[in-house]
């Protein structure tokens, strides 16, 4: 299975977008993709027109709902797993429907291909945006579970605090492109479209420093050694990345912040084994503690717990404590921590311990009787072969 694509990159928006952008870019996805433009394409085509048009969809169906966009922005794809994508059950709906419902015209209305191709209304000078910066943080399953608050020590830039960002100490230092005129863009008629690109001379900003900063020759920007808080939610798994918005470095002249992304390091417990929401732990008993039944301490996340282990315990046997894993970052309750029992069969018996076991040997108390209720279990271990 391919594997998913940044619900932003298949828009072709920034985190920053708002929610007409957002609209805007799956509009012109929604006329480019939707399997009624193709029928009389070829097979490879329909394909991939019907998987860039859901793909699009799904992006749309989560960047559109503010809840599922925060969860998205902070936990990627594992903050809405399952809640991503609208139903294709009963096909993918008219094409002038959907934008009809979705943006309030629909071919011809409020829209046209002049705006797939650069045509229309100019746009201004783009918004530049910082770089993001991403960090580690390591995490006990202790932390994990609780959560917990961290202390990140990162290197970043910040707005010169000589020209306080601007690039020039003087605001008549800071002239008009001459090249584009102030639109950050240049345009380029080709018979019947119009293209754009971003201006050679100010890069998109539309300004021109004419007397740089000597401080900071100029960016606006001076590197900077901080320290943020990191707020981590319980129940976060390895990988996840944790997305902190506005606190990666600068951009040049008024721009937007970058964010932290913030990847979750999970260290191993020296007893617990983690899969999901749910833990595992492996304890090894004695022959005789699981002929006569004993009292086990099981390591518990919040304090270790007694287990009863009943007498005649099998080898191999696994009970469950309910409530005792971790949090499900994204829902409710708790996963379960389970222990499997293991039985350790002494290799050598010497003097009183071989006598005493030969002479309880000898005894139909030790014989396996299949037709009593180990029977279960020697049919459960028959089918492993």
């Amino acid at each position: 299975m391919a594997e998913k694509r940044d619900y932003y990159e298949v828009l072709g928006v920034d985190k920053s977008a708002s929610l007409d952008d957002i609209k805007q870019a799956y509009r012109k996805a929604a006329l480019k993709w939707h399997p009624d433009r193709w029928v009389s394409g070829s097979d490879a085509e329909k394909k991939t027109a019907e998987d860039k048009f859901k793909e699009a969809s799904e992006a749309y169906s989560v960047l559109s709902d503010p809840d599922k966009k925060a969860r998205y922005d902070q936990f990627g794809f594992a903050g809405v797993d399952g809640q991503a994508g609208p139903d294709f059950s009963h096909g993918f709906g008219n094409l002038d429907d959907i934008l009809n419902n979705l943006f309030g015209g629909g071919f011809g209305g409020g829209f046209s291909f002049s705006d797939l191709f650069g045509g229309g209304r100019q746009r201004g000078p783009s918004v530049m945006r910082g770089r993001d910066i991403r960090t580690r943080v390591r995490l006990t399953l202790e932390e994990i579970a609780k959560g917990c608050e961290k202390e990140v020590v990162i290197e970043r830039n910040r707005p010169c605090p000589d020209c306080g960002g601007r690039g020039a100490k003087n605001a008549s230092d800071i002239k008009v492109c001459p090249t584009c005129q102030g639109r950050g863009q240049v345009y380029q008629r080709m018979a019947f479209m119009t293209t754009a690109q971003t201006c050679p001379q100010c890069h998109g900003e539309g300004k021109i420093v004419s007397n740089p900063c000597p401080r900071c020759k100029g960016t606006g920007l001076e590197r900077k050694k901080e320290t943020v808080r990191v707020r981590i939610p319980a129940g976060v798994e390895n990988g996840m990345q944790l997305s902190l918005r506005g606190e990666g470095h600068s951009a040049p002249r008024g721009g937007v912040n970058g964010d932290l992304l913030v990847v979750i390091e999970e260290q191993a417990h020296p007893q617990l084994k983690r899969e999901g929401e749910n833990l595992f732990y492996t304890r090894v008993i004695s022959v005789t503690e699981a002929m006569l039944g004993c009292e086990i301490q099981v390591p518990c996340l919040d304090g270790p717990q007694k287990l009863k282990i009943e007498a005649g315990t099998q080898s191999g046997t696994v009970q469950r404590l309910r409530g005792k894993g971790l949090p499900a970052v994204n829902g409710y309750g708790n996963g379960d921590l389970y222990v499997k029992i293991l039985v350790w069969i002494p290799r050598k018996l010497k003097g009183d311990a071989k006598e005493a076991v030969e002479k309880l040997a000898a005894t139909d108390a030790v014989k396996p009787d299949p037709s009593r209720e180990d029977k279960a279990l020697f049919e459960k271990e028959s089918s492993y072969f």
